[in-house]
């Protein structure tokens, strides 16, 4: 183990912490570093171990390490818990002689909540009405930046974050030290290697954004793909279909192909299709444009999505037959949970990425030269999916 840094988590158990602790080498458990204790008043306070008869280095246990606190939404505690715990932790690696402060963080808390009622540097121009819509809130997403850097953090480390004025606030809070890493290379590669059928004409997969916010991300996976196409003999080239919203009466919305979209409905007969997207929230939309997929003959529909917020309502949804399969990764890691996939678990197959946020870690945080992971993530999937079998090399 690289005695430089160390691995923690918020919490006493969070598998996610665990497992990238593991990939990175850290041959000690967690539990051994930190002690995670709650006073009986219910205040939380964090203790990195370290060793009592030591009385000539007190407070200095950490001097010159990277201490990297990994965070996420397992367990039982909310967002609003966690968020704390992190704060906590990172000033007692800082209080105790720490150089420096990682925070992995794969669902960025509170970046859903992106604007204020009020203009920040660096925002684009929002109408009155948009200041309006957030008139007596808290810029929220600022504040939690704010309170992160505060309290010691001093690089934030998050997975496929959507909002661009997220992205720039977090930028300039930490002087440029803020990843966000973008799983278009890695979809594309398990696409390529397990999901790229092709029509008896040779036709490949056919890559599909459900509506314009998709456009961008769907886009770097399918130039993954073509370039990969050229590279590797055999892969057969995907195909881009971009479908819009248009509303059709005060409720109702028709999903159609946009009309600037690089391949039409009619061209997707016998084809397999993958929808791509960042996150699902309630999963109407997705289902909509999956059924119009199906009508248009579909052969088969794959949705992959980066965050799967396990709701009621979003299982009750994608429990629809429009869907053949899911994929989805555990940046939420109660998805591994199979009481909260339900139903889902027949045609879900979850790609952890611990070793991809390992191989980051060690490249662009902790610049070591340690060999990067070939394959850069596992796979979780139920006994009860048709597929566990063809994905037993995966999982390990």
């Amino acid at each position: 183990m690289n005695h430089d840094f160390i691995v923690v988590g918020t919490f006493s158990d969070d598998p996610l912490a665990s497992d990238v602790a593991h990939y990175l080498g850290q041959d000690i458990e967690i539990s051994e570093l930190i002690a995670i204790k709650n006073f009986s008043n219910s205040e939380f306070c964090p203790r990195f171990l370290c060793d009592e008869k030591d009385m000539e280095n007190i407070g200095q246990s950490l001097r010159d390490k990277t201490v990297i606190i990994v965070s996420s939404c397992s367990g039982e505690l909310t967002r609003n818990a966690r968020a704390m715990r992190t704060f906590l932790v990172a000033r007692a690696a800082k209080d105790n002689g720490a150089s420096r402060v990682v925070l992995v963080e794969p669902d960025l808390f509170y970046s859903a909540q992106d604007r204020g009622p009020n203009a920040t540097p660096g925002e684009a121009a929002r109408t009155v009405q948009d200041y309006k819509k957030f008139d007596g809130q808290p810029f929220s997403a600022n504040l939690y930046a704010d309170l992160l850097h505060a309290s010691g953090v001093d690089v934030v480390l998050t997975v496929h974050n959507h909002s661009e004025a997220v992205q720039e606030l977090f930028k300039r809070r930490f002087d440029g030290q803020f990843f966000n890493l973008t799983p278009s290379g890695l979809y594309a590669r398990y696409l390529i290697d397990h999901e790229a059928y092709m029509t008896f004409d040779g036709r490949g997969l056919v890559l599909c954004a459900p509506d314009r916010g998709a456009v961008p991300f769907t886009e770097e996976v399918f130039q993954y793909m073509s370039e990969a196409s050229g590279s590797l003999f055999g892969t057969p080239k995907p195909s881009l279909l971009i479908m819009d919203k248009v509303r059709s009466g005060e409720r109702k919305v028709e999903i159609k192909a946009h009309q600037d979209s690089p391949t039409r409905l009619e061209d997707i007969a016998d084809r397999e299709v993958v929808v791509i997207d960042d996150m699902v929230r309630t999963g109407n939309t997705i289902v909509e444009c999956c059924k119009r997929l199906k009508e248009a003959r579909a052969r088969r529909v794959v949705f992959v999505v980066t965050h799967f917020n396990s709701s009621p309502e979003v299982k009750e949804n994608l429990d629809n037959p429009a869907i053949d399969d899911i994929i989805t990764t555990n940046t939420i890691p109660s998805i591994l949970n199979r009481d909260m996939q339900g139903r889902l678990r027949r045609k879900m197959l979850i790609l952890k990425l611990e070793r991809w946020i390992a191989n980051v870690l060690r490249r662009d945080v902790l610049h070591s030269n340690e060999p990067q992971y070939a394959r850069p993530y596992t796979v979780d999937i139920s006994r009860k999916n048709p597929r566990w079998r063809s994905t037993l090399d995966l999982q390990d």
